[in-house]
């Protein structure tokens, strides 16, 4: 098989955002003083933990280990309030296996600490469907640089071309986008018309139910 899929993870295989959304909220703004709205929380829902901390608070507030200690903290609020809620987006377990029935080669690109990426991948058991795994500590510079889904493709060994991205994000999309990739939009978190300025998306959907492999494949040509 000469084409690949890869996934996002947060929204695009699961539909958990207002989760981290929620839990980001609070951390800046209760414990850190940040005084954000909900809106503009969310709009710096992309990128690393440390990423997001740095656009908001400035290079100098924290230190590298404030850092990674305010993103495990921040996760693990996360984690205790949507374990109760975890599932696969509807359709996408059949969608998954179908995929690897046909020897489609998955890998998954996110800006997620392995942290929540194995909390997902263990408690859904479906690591088996995924040949690499891209996470937040793997790439120098995260979404929309393309350097998280290059990677994937590499370790693939597919042509970036022929990788299939699908995304819930605008920053994921520009991502793909900026690394010759087309994307199918979960419209989990954004609006479809959120995406209007790129032209590298070739489908729109809620959920995997209407989605087949077989027919991405065609229409990637």
């Amino acid at each position: 098989m000469d084409k690949a899929f890869l996934f996002d993870l947060n929204g695009t295989m699961i539909d958990d955002m207002q989760f981290h959304l929620k839990a980001w909220y609070h951390i800046l703004n209760d414990d850190l003083g940040a005084n954000l709205g909900w809106e503009e929380t969310k709009s710096h829902m992309y990128g690393k933990n440390s990423e997001l901390l740095i656009r908001i608070f400035g290079e100098d507030r924290f230190t590298t280990e404030e850092m990674d200690h305010l993103s495990i903290e921040k996760e693990k609020r996360y984690q205790q309030e949507y374990k109760p809620h975890l599932q696969l987006i509807p359709g996408l377990q059949q969608f998954l296996e179908q995929a690897h029935a046909m020897n489609i080669p998955m890998a998954i690109g996110s800006a997620a600490i392995m942290f929540n990426i194995d909390f997902v991948l263990d408690n859904l058991n479906i690591r088996k469907y995924f040949r690499a795994i891209v996470s937040a500590d793997d790439v120098s510079i995260s979404k929309p640089h393309p350097e998280t889904y290059l990677k994937c493709a590499e370790a693939l060994g597919v042509d970036p071309a022929n990788c299939l991205v699908f995304e819930d994000a605008p920053k994921g999309v520009e991502a793909a986008k900026n690394a010759g990739m087309p994307s199918v939009v979960l419209t989990t978190m954004h609006e479809k018309e959120e995406f209007a300025v790129y032209n590298n998306i070739i489908r729109y959907t809620k959920d995997y139910t209407h989605l087949s492999p077989a027919d991405l494949v065609k229409s990637m040509g």
